[in-house]
């Protein structure tokens, strides 16, 4: 039984599963984590099996039912602000772990998911402490009346399923509004970026979270410890970001006990572009859409339509401004693009590649795998990739590839525009760039998706609703509407 991670920093240390206060060996397999740059051995991960989802379940139920379950709200925003306190004493850490497995830029994640990561506890903590319910005064027969109030109460046990491409920030988007309401949580990070879930659980122990209110379990999807963990009776609710196949299959585990779901799914995100706008930052805000964090952003732009009298400087501009992206070591200030998360996911994201090439798009720059000398010639690395010229129909235009690419096409009314954009099976995101005010309300208005952008791209207010569309996801995450998932309304009503 590990007591501590013991190394993260270290050569290959073994992630253990985090149960009721304590890094356990529970489960008999173990799955390699590999860093993305150079294909080098992060650590070795013990798969939690079935028994191992048990008794995590039940250490969630057991602190439900122990000393967590009285905290007020007030005693549980100062132990979330001791997580974040927390998490900034280790900033270090954090950062060597989420680059080491992630494989970004240490300059992004050190300004984006490290603090974003430590931030939610402290937002959440705000929100508990200003949270309100309803209350009615009513009429009865005997003139009397009678008063009713709601109660919010914790939904129970949560099951947290997280992505690989901000594995902090998003883990405790959802961890810091479950805990701030009471519930108790079991986090199943992704295979591919184990890291920072596993080292949060000594933070919390630092903290003084009690045993069993966080639990972390490693391994996979079907037939392992996702699986396992999203048909648990013992279950609540499950909120899960990721791709829209795999939230439909843990919907359909979900429906097996009747339980919640909190879902933010795919995208494939439209930008568009009129020719009244400022051009130096459309072509700024484009470039960061497009390729941050390697284009593995579920917010990230991978359609662009921009206005016919301005569309060649545009794709000239992004052009210009791809070709300086810089390939390589993560820890290198001069490095501003990382890999994608595995060779998998970038034969995956190839096969699009070579789709728009079969389907004729003009190839404005990029699209294939960078030749790297050592050590980066065995990671994930892929040219960030423009093409122009293909037709609506094509699926490198419908379907969402996850990966540092867009394709640019032009238009020629506002209502084109509108139209281009919604024609998606997606509704996440957009980014509307112009000067004219009047036409960004009227266009922001029409637009099928959780979340617009004008002028700007991946600007968030935390109290702010944030979710999906269509198949981009069911239910809002932010603020109060956090909350609405995280806990349950119970009214009372008094007869006076």
């Amino acid at each position: 039984m590990n007591q501590a991670i013991s190394g993260v920093g270290t050569a290959h240390p073994l992630l253990s599963n985090f149960i009721d206060g304590r890094f356990v060996d529970a489960g008999t397999r173990t799955f390699e984590n590999r860093n993305p740059v150079n294909g080098d051995l992060v650590n070795l991960v013990r798969e939690a099996d079935a028994s191992a989802v048990d008794a995590a379940v039940a250490a969630a139920r057991r602190a439900l039912k122990g000393p967590w379950g009285r905290t007020s709200e007030q005693e549980r925003a100062v132990l979330l602000r001791k997580v974040a306190d927390g998490i900034m004493r280790r900033f270090d850490e954090f950062l060597a772990a989420e680059v080491r497995d992630t494989g970004k830029p240490a300059s992004l994640a050190s300004h984006i998911d490290i603090p974003r990561g430590a931030a939610n506890f402290n937002v959440f903590a705000d929100q508990i402490l200003t949270l309100s319910t309803e209350t009615f005064r009513m009429a009865t027969p005997d003139g009397a009346g009678a008063l009713n109030y709601a109660i919010r109460v914790p939904r129970g046990v949560i099951a947290v399923v997280c992505p690989w491409n901000l594995p902090l920030l998003l883990m405790t988007w959802k961890v810091a509004p479950a805990l701030a309401c009471g519930n108790a949580v079991v986090v199943k990070p992704s295979e591919e970026t184990p890291t920072t879930a596993t080292l949060l659980g000594e933070v919390m122990n630092e903290a003084g979270i009690p045993q069993g209110v966080y639990n972390v379990v490693h391994g996979f999807g079907p037939g392992s410890t996702g699986e396992f963990l999203t048909r648990h009776p013992g279950v609540d609710g499950i909120t899960f970001t990721g791709e829209t196949a795999t939230g439909t299959a843990i919907m359909k585990a979900a429906a097996e006990h009747v339980r919640p779901v909190s879902f933010e799914l795919g995208g494939k995100n439209a930008a568009v572009v009129f020719a009244d706008c400022n051009l130096d930052k459309a072509i700024e805000g484009t470039m960061r859409s497009v390729f941050a964090n390697c284009g593995q952003v579920c917010l990230g732009t991978e359609r662009v339509y921009v206005e016919r009298p301005i569309f060649d400087a545009f794709v000239e501009r992004l052009k210009a401004a791809a070709a300086k992206l810089k390939l390589g070591d993560p820890f290198d200030k001069a490095t501003t693009m990382g890999p994608l998360i595995s060779q998998e996911h970038r034969r995956k994201v190839l096969s699009f590649y070579d789709k728009a090439k079969a389907a004729g798009a003009n190839v404005v720059i990029g699209g294939g795998a960078p030749k790297l000398d050592a050590p980066f010639a065995e990671g994930s690395f892929i040219e960030p990739t423009i093409w122009t010229g293909l037709p609506e129909t094509s699926s490198v235009v419908r379907d969402e590839i996850f990966g540092p690419c867009c394709h640019i096409a032009p238009f020629d009314s506002e209502e084109e525009a509108v139209t281009r954009a919604n024609d998606s099976r997606y509704g996440l995101a957009t980014s509307i760039w112009t000067e004219n005010l009047t036409r960004a309300h009227r266009v922001a208005a029409q637009i099928e998706v959780g979340i617009t952008w004008v002028n700007s791209w991946f600007l968030r207010d935390l109290r702010t609703p944030f979710g999906g569309s269509k198949q981009s996801g069911i239910g809002r995450e932010g603020g109060v509407h956090s909350m609405e998932f995280y806990t349950e309304l119970r009214n009372v009503c008094i007869k006076l």
